[in-house]
């Protein structure tokens, strides 16, 4: 828990408004005009703040007023404090009327990983709306339509995006325990190729580089059937239809509860990673950096 501030001592914010306009015009009549105030009440204010500091922040030259040594020192204190007020307040602003935030995320992504996810963020930012695009085919990031993605990448990124890093590439078979049988709970790594496999259509992952991986020669091209997300086949193979090829953490709460085995065990580190992509000048969006902190620490939370 933050310590809390000796708010007590600091002095009125009107006066150092008042002060701030004074020390950065070197008048107290001009100070007076910008506030829209009388210059006895910017007089007024100025003296209550060296009152309340106990030291001089003004003399005068004749008709005109400059900094002592002391108005010096507090000045860029002053200005920098109230400049962050102001940064803060209209970063709230533009939060409030701003339009949603679209994150660009996979099916499978959306519904085995991010989606659950999302009421907690709610409930820690509600301030921040967002906007699920989904899509099945393509790995790009969609940079014209989304402010943030959730993609998988195998290749160098364009150097005007942003990347985050969520998890690693992760592949390793799952099936139903019913497709070995009742005897059964694990197999070779060689004998999936026995078993009807349940291909996604990516060019990043799939049997072909598993395979290729563990230098088990070519995959079947028989007996195995291609889909177009990852939902699929893990739903396809959870229910006795066949092996599927997992990469991430899509199906860790299948493999909790028993609906999914690992029938080998093995899990093989494959080449790229998951993550979160902006633009480089978004991620200055405060919205944005609220999200990507928030992907940031779910991500610890996935199973290595």
């Amino acid at each position: 828990m933050p310590t809390p501030l000796p708010l007590q001592k600091l002095p009125p914010l009107s006066s150092l408004k008042g002060f701030e306009a004074a020390a950065r015009l070197l008048s107290l009549r001009a100070a007076a005009e910008e506030l829209n105030l009388t210059h006895p009440a910017i007089a007024n204010q100025i003296q209550r703040l060296e009152e309340s500091l106990e030291v001089k922040l003004f003399a005068r030259e004749g008709r005109h007023v400059v900094l002592t040594a002391a108005g010096e020192r507090f000045y860029p204190v002053v200005r920098e404090a109230l400049a962050g007020l102001v940064q803060g307040a209209e970063s709230l602003r533009q939060m409030q009327h701003a339009q949603p935030l679209t994150i660009q995320v996979y099916v499978t992504t959306s519904i085995r990983w991010l989606a659950p996810r999302l009421s907690h963020f709610q409930a820690m930012h509600p301030e921040v709306e967002l906007k699920l695009m989904t899509c099945s085919l393509g790995w790009e990031f969609d940079e014209a339509n989304a402010d943030v993605g959730i993609v998988f990448r195998d290749a160098p990124l364009a150097d005007h995006l942003h990347w985050q890093p969520l998890f690693e590439s992760r592949l390793f078979p799952v099936c139903s325990p019913q497709l070995l049988g009742d005897d059964a709970r694990s197999v070779a790594a060689d004998a999936l190729k026995t078993l009807p496999l349940i291909g996604v259509y990516t060019e990043g992952w799939n049997w072909e580089s598993y395979f290729e991986a563990l230098s088990l020669g070519p995959c079947p091209t028989r007996n195995c059937i291609v889909v177009d997300t990852l939902a699929v086949a893990l739903e396809m193979a959870a229910r006795g239809e066949g092996v599927a090829l997992v990469n991430g953490p899509f199906a860790d709460d299948d493999l909790a509860n028993g609906r999914l085995i690992n029938p080998t065990g093995q899990v093989t580190t494959g080449r790229g990673e998951w993550g979160a992509v902006c633009h480089r000048e978004l991620e200055r969006d405060p919205r944005v950096a609220t999200l990507l902190g928030w992907l940031e620490a779910q991500s610890r939370s996935v199973p290595t």
